[in-house]
């Protein structure tokens, strides 16, 4: 599946702002199953200064400053990107979660893939113990890996709300487990602290979703969304695998990775700072569209 992406990001400013600097994860990576054709980000006004780097992780990383004042800043993203991931593996195949565990810890690597670094609780995914225990009624002894992930998943697509009113970016997320609402964010990082209570690495990975209209609707342009989900590590011979409790399904060709990381921090679309006064307009429109319903 080919993707033609188009992510749009307007702020509007109630003062003028003198200067601006910020740091963007907007562009798609390389990733298994996951080639990028081309992908560029422009912005009004011009940026005195842009430069491009990779960071630990792999991510693609713009940082732009801006010196000239200015009322309104706008940031488009515009990529095509060919998906074609591998069918998962039998879920029976898997290696019981103990083994991964033992595996995980083992594993002499510190390369940016490396289970190491997605085993400990992180500033946005903590350990809970609430959460722990409810994870552990999924993963009974010597249960396979992906099984007792599938089924963690499900759960949580099952008994949490998606509710975009109910929680906000610097909510806690004990918070939103105790509440069982919020948004994709809230859902991954309850997964992933759920995981990381048992041993079990898991990273945060965020992206777009194409998303399907009903029968006889016409998709709307801007009508998409950034998402996130969880990618799990299932043992040296499967690695990492996606799961999106949001939706209950594995992360397949219907999902495009911009960025991994431990949490939503590593993973931020859009940081950095700002020299102004007043209050601030946000608007965002988002558009993954198959490149045959393009053409």
């Amino acid at each position: 599946m080919i993707y033609d992406i188009t992510h749009v990001t307007t702020y509007s400013y109630e003062a003028p702002v003198a200067a601006a600097r910020c740091a963007l994860r907007l562009l798609p990576r390389d990733d298994a199953g996951q080639r990028v054709v081309f992908g560029r980000i422009d912005i009004t006004p011009s940026p005195h200064d842009w430069r491009e780097r990779v960071d630990f992780y792999g991510n693609r990383v713009a940082e732009a400053q801006l010196d000239a004042p200015h009322v309104k800043l706008g940031i488009a993203m515009s990529a095509r990107v060919r998906v074609e991931r591998a069918a998962p593996p039998a879920e029976a195949l898997t290696p019981p979660w103990e083994v991964v565990r033992a595996e995980a810890l083992e594993t002499p690597s510190l390369g940016p893939d490396a289970p190491a670094h997605f085993i400990f609780p992180s500033r946005l995914a903590p350990l809970y113990e609430p959460a722990t225990a409810y994870a552990r009624e999924s993963f009974l002894p010597g249960r396979p890996m992906l099984a007792g992930a599938v089924e963690l998943m499900r759960r949580i697509h099952r008994d949490f709300l998606y509710d975009p009113n109910a929680t906000h970016v610097a909510m806690p997320l004990a918070q939103a487990f105790d509440k069982r609402s919020g948004v994709c964010q809230d859902f991954t990082h309850i997964m992933i602290a759920a995981l990381r209570g048992l041993g079990l690495p898991a990273a945060y990975v965020s992206g777009y979703i194409r998303t399907i209209p009903p029968p006889g609707a016409v998709k709307l342009e801007g009508a998409d969304a950034s998402h996130a989900w969880i990618s799990v590590w299932c043992g040296r011979e499967f690695g990492w695998l996606g799961v999106d409790p949001t939706n209950a399904i594995l992360a397949l060709n219907d999902h495009v990775v911009i960025a991994r990381g431990r949490d939503y921090a590593d993973v931020s679309p859009i940081d950095g700072v700002i020299f102004a006064a007043g209050k601030q307009k946000l608007d965002v429109r988002v558009s993954v569209t198959p490149i045959e319903e393009a053409a």
